[in-house]
């Protein structure tokens, strides 16, 4: 049997006045693979901090059994004790830390984790800003690691390819489910299926019973108009006569306690909800914003540089109207160099006169001005309240979210507001620049639903295999200094 190498025991953690996480129990074993998941503030960070000891409980037993390495996706890179094989093998370049991009970053954190063996790995966001080559490479270091491995992580090829359990977080509760992500997934589907039938089920009996009981009240009226109705030439003897209404009365009680008593087997049935459904939404273009170039975004022998190094070399494209057009390559290979030269609409570029662009790129947002995130919305769209509404609860805001101020939030919550700003705004294009970074996979999954009911023209860069895969009509790589057409649908 696998040792237990880690134990939580009446673990309860709290943020101000909030219940973050309360575990009775929880237990990691020698060769445990777990994935955590939950929704953008739910607790999963907080809990690998717990585990590693950079945060302590207000109460219970964290009981280490064996040396954990902890990745933090905040935390500097640091570029000590680093196998050169394993830089070199992630294309690490060898200049100031300063100057390395997001994923290069990413990459030498990766490889000072993976120059040392640990009995167990806690990873935190590990494949934010790393490119295919880079997730390539951290699945393989870790697909035939020998030890026990907790990741948080929003990317859902990582968690199908890596991890056998899944640990959700929800109103601070940890709930385990077997399996890898899809596993988990169609485990939820399942849930929400029974529940549906549950629900069904419920309500069919519940308006049986009500049904029956009308129908006992019906016939205890009828006995009553009956009783009223007795004419003097039906009874032959004043003692017939009261028996007759004494024996009426008494079945019009019988009938009337038979209706109460169904109706109180319908406050005793145990209700059963509806399962929560995502709401349908769909982007209908304003008719001023309507485009009729087949293709909307072009490029005429365009060459991007980064200093002295030339990104893209004379580069042609058509980009068609209406298309999701996704831009992969590797890290530093021009992508974010050539959206912000569209956006800007720089030399070589050729943009229809109508296009109205409205973009998001990897950065912190800030608001200039105070203003509850609902008002805010509904300055910056033409959709109706519900509309609203309902975007905003698809990326998590709800009840008092709706009030904040949104000079006051979060970097998650401010990137959330900004994606649904953008869908309900008025532009016919937009730009996306790793949008899914930072979001967790419900949000994600919500924002893949956007997409396909979006009417505008979209161009995006992401590293995210599955997301890519979901929404993208067009896949061009930046490859040798070129633009290359991988996927066209």
């Amino acid at each position: 049997m696998e040792k237990v190498c880690f134990e939580l025991e009446n673990i309860e953690v709290s943020y101000l006045d909030r219940l973050v996480l309360n575990i009775p129990r929880l237990a990691i074993h020698q060769f445990d693979r777990i994935g955590i998941v939950g929704k953008n503030g739910a607790g999963k960070s907080t809990l690998l901090k717990l585990m590693s000891g950079q945060i302590h409980p207000d109460q219970g037993i964290v009981n280490r059994l064996a040396d954990f390495a902890y990745f933090d996706q905040l935390a500097a890179p640091e570029a000590s004790d680093i196998d050169p094989g394993l830089a070199g093998k992630l294309s690490i370049p060898k200049i100031d830390m300063n100057h390395l991009s997001g994923g290069e970053q990413t990459k030498l954190k990766l490889a000072g984790i993976f120059s040392n063996y640990y009995e167990g790995l806690l990873i935190d966001e590990p494949t934010t800003h790393l490119d295919r080559e880079g997730i390539k490479f951290f699945i393989e270091e870790l697909t035939y690691y020998y030890g026990a491995l907790v990741i948080v992580s929003h990317d859902r090829y990582i968690l199908d390819k890596l991890v056998t359990k899944i640990w959700e977080i929800e109103h601070g509760c940890v709930t385990e489910y077997t399996g890898n992500y899809s596993d988990y997934k169609a485990q939820k589907e399942l849930k929400r299926t029974q529940q549906l039938e549950q629900h069904e089920k419920y309500l069919k009996e519940k308006s049986r019973l009500l049904k029956a009981a009308e129908e006992k009240m019906k016939k205890a009226d009828k006995i009553t108009q009956a009783s009223g109705h007795i004419s003097k030439k039906e009874t032959k003897a004043k003692a017939n006569k009261m028996f007759m209404t004494k024996s009426k009365e008494t079945s019009q009680k019988a009938v009337q306690r038979a209706a109460k008593a169904i109706e109180q087997r319908v406050q005793k049935l145990e209700a059963v909800e509806a399962p929560k459904e995502d709401p349908t939404i769909h982007f209908h273009q304003h008719p001023a914003l309507e485009m009729h170039n087949k293709y909307p975004i072009m490029g005429e022998r365009i060459t991007l540089k980064a200093g002295d190094r030339t990104l893209i070399k004379e580069a042609n494209f058509q980009f068609p109207l209406g298309k999701i057009i996704a831009i992969t390559g590797k890290n530093g290979s021009g992508k974010t160099t050539l959206l912000k030269a569209i956006f800007d609409r720089g030399e070589g570029t050729i943009l229809s006169p109508k296009a109205v662009i409205g973009a998001y790129e990897q950065m912190d947002y800030q608001f200039e001005k105070s203003k509850p995130v609902f008002e805010f919305m509904k300055e910056t769209s033409d959709y109706d309240e519900s509309k609203i509404r309902s975007v905003l609860h698809s990326m998590s805001f709800t009840g008092n979210d709706l009030k904040k101020d949104v000079c006051r939030l979060s970097g998650g919550e401010a990137i959330r507001l900004v994606l649904c700003q953008l869908f309900l705004g008025r532009y016919n294009v937009l730009i996306l620049d790793e949008p899914t970074n930072f979001l967790d996979v419900y949000c994600i999954e919500a924002l893949e639903r956007f997409l396909k009911a979006y009417e505008g023209t979209v161009l995006l860069v992401s590293h995210d295999k599955v997301f890519m895969d979901r929404v993208a009509d067009c896949v061009y790589a930046i490859e040798e200094q070129q633009l290359v057409l991988k996927h066209y649908e």
